[in-house]
């Protein structure tokens, strides 16, 4: 077996409508996840077992967890060993560990065979956001984030993205927003995904007042230098500046009239905020090709 290298994309919501508690404990959500060119990259080759190596990460690993739920489904690949390496910011928001778990998702059809419906039942298992990452792009996500819908791109437009030097578990953020009373009611949330879907077809940029995330606010409560990276990011004349899922992780949204103008500001904001954040970059929208499978 040669090794095989695999993008896994991370993702920003460019909204998040927050719902009410399930009896499973997830909450209702109404989102719209998008791929972007911040992404980490797995090495699969053939080992003596199953293992993940991820330089820098402790604990347990999602794609891990993949693997053995395909095991447990019948799927037949030889021993793997998974090498990640690590661009994406570990809980900061943009599904990290998601992007990891649908990259490993996809590698394994390469490896052996594999229907659809078993991978996207695995994806489900493993987590709400990992169904989104299966295929990169823009997706609209509905019941706790697992009924994925693909969308075709939106205008041209890019991204600054700020990592702050914190975490946040995601857990906590959703406890901190059910205890500042911010879910929605049922009814409120299927109006705003109407709205939103309106909006879409429309092939205009998004409006700003669309552009929410219910979650900032509890993510602000725990962590308040949020705040302060959200004013960096709007004085570089951002069109928006957001939160990214269940933060800490800020990002700006450029429009242009094209995307190479997207780009370009987008990469003048980034280098603008270095001074302040190190680790701010420009990223760009990618789709499902960015994420296919290739031998190494």
């Amino acid at each position: 077996m040669t090794t095989i290298t695999v993008l896994a994309p991370a993702k920003v919501n460019l909204c998040l409508f927050l719902g009410p508690a399930r009896r499973d404990g997830r909450h209702e959500l109404v989102t719209l996840f998008e791929s972007v060119s911040l992404a980490d990259e797995l090495a699969i080759s053939e080992s003596g077992r199953d293992e993940v190596v991820c330089s820098g990460v402790e604990g347990p690993n999602l794609v891990l967890s993949a693997i053995e739920r395909l095991r447990a489904c019948g799927w037949d690949g030889p021993a793997i060993r998974v090498e990640i390496d690590k661009r994406i910011p570990v809980a900061g928001g943009m599904g990290g560990g998601s992007a990891d778990a649908g990259a490993l998702l996809r590698a394994a059809r390469e490896l052996a065979p594999l229907d659809r419906a078993a991978m996207a039942e695995v994806a489900s298992e493993l987590g709400a956001d990992v169904p989104s990452q299966l295929a990169p792009g823009l997706s609209l996500g509905t019941g706790a984030g697992e009924i994925v819908e693909p969308l075709a791109p939106l205008p041209p437009h890019a991204l600054a993205v700020v990592p702050l030097a914190h975490s946040l578990r995601t857990a906590d953020v959703y406890r901190e927003a059910d205890r500042l009373r911010r879910p929605r009611p049922v009814a409120i949330l299927e109006r705003w995904r109407a709205e939103l879907g309106t909006a879409l077809r429309s092939g205009e940029p998004l409006p700003e007042y669309l552009m929410t995330n219910d979650l900032a606010a509890a993510a602000l409560s725990l962590c308040p230098e949020i705040g302060v990276a959200l004013e960096a990011v709007e004085r570089q004349a951002a069109d928006q500046a957001l939160v990214s899922g269940s933060g800490p992780t800020v990002f700006g949204l450029f429009w242009g009239s094209s995307a190479a103008a997207a780009k370009r500001r987008a990469a003048e904001a980034a280098a603008a905020l270095q001074s302040s954040y190190p680790a701010a970059l420009a990223a760009a929208p990618v789709s499902a090709d960015y994420g296919n499978p290739r031998n190494a």
